[in-house]
């Protein structure tokens, strides 16, 4: 195994780097790419069908390999997710009983087709809710014109 060593202009050493650690970081690198990946491919309910469909969750070490992939919910995993979905079918994929009925193709449609009117009903929703705060603040005047307008009206009725 080669190694080596670096020196400072001032002549101290820094700890030994050897390709081994190298090799190691790139091998873990390629497994998080690897594993992010396949867990957001879970999003997808017709690559699900198609597993289901050619027995791979019938394997008992496949099963094992999705229970391990969970730790992807948690949030310093999370966070690198596209597809958020993953972690909810993930989930169901736990389940034997979710599984097996994912060989039915109606399944895997009926998922595709509820995510896509969560996705439709969620942007209509947030679109009315950006646009109520919008027009909340266009309706609001602004603090500098408030001040403004009280002290004008309390100078009058002094001035009366």
């Amino acid at each position: 195994m080669a190694s080596w060593q670096t020196q400072s202009s001032s002549g101290a050493s820094h700890p030994r780097l050897t390709v081994t650690n190298i090799e190691k970081k790139a091998e873990e690198k390629l497994r998080f790419q690897i594993e992010l990946e396949f867990v957001q491919s879970l999003a997808n309910p017709h690559y699900l069908n198609f597993l289901a469909q050619r027995g791979t969750f019938k394997d008992s070490k496949f099963v094992n390999y999705l229970h391990y992939l969970q730790y992807w919910k948690e949030p310093q995993y999370a966070k690198c997710l596209k597809y958020p979905q993953c972690l909810y079918l993930l989930d169901l994929l736990q389940y034997e009983v979710f599984r097996k009925e994912l060989v039915n193709t109606q399944c895997a449609k009926f998922i595709d087709d509820q995510q896509l009117l969560h996705w439709q009903h969620y942007q209509r929703k947030r679109t009315k809710l950006i646009n109520n705060e919008h027009e909340k603040h266009q309706s609001q005047p602004s603090q500098g014109q408030q001040t403004s307008a009280t002290s004008n009206s309390a100078s009058g009725s002094i001035n009366k």
